[in-house]
């Protein structure tokens, strides 16, 4: 089916304290901008609900293109800085 063609990505990331708004703010304009792509199923951020510095990033893609070309959106170069 449809579902074994998806592609699951996850990333996990431990930001600075002094940081966490920062990173949230640009990691859920990111995920917004990133399921408006085409090769896009879902794109989720996640945080530790117990250590607050720690996030996992849950890309779901339609295919194994999708990854590079949503490397190259301007939204993943912004979150990326």
């Amino acid at each position: 089916g449809e579902a074994s063609k998806l592609l699951a990505v996850h990333v996990f990331v431990t930001v600075k304290e002094d940081c966490i708004d920062a990173f949230m703010e640009a990691s859920i304009n990111n995920a917004a901008n990133s399921v408006q792509e085409e090769g896009v199923a879902r794109f989720d951020v996640i945080q530790d609900i117990e250590d607050k510095t720690k996030f996992s990033l849950v890309e779901v893609y339609k295919n194994a293109e999708a990854p590079a070309k949503h490397k190259e959106t301007q939204h993943y170069k912004t979150w990326r800085e």
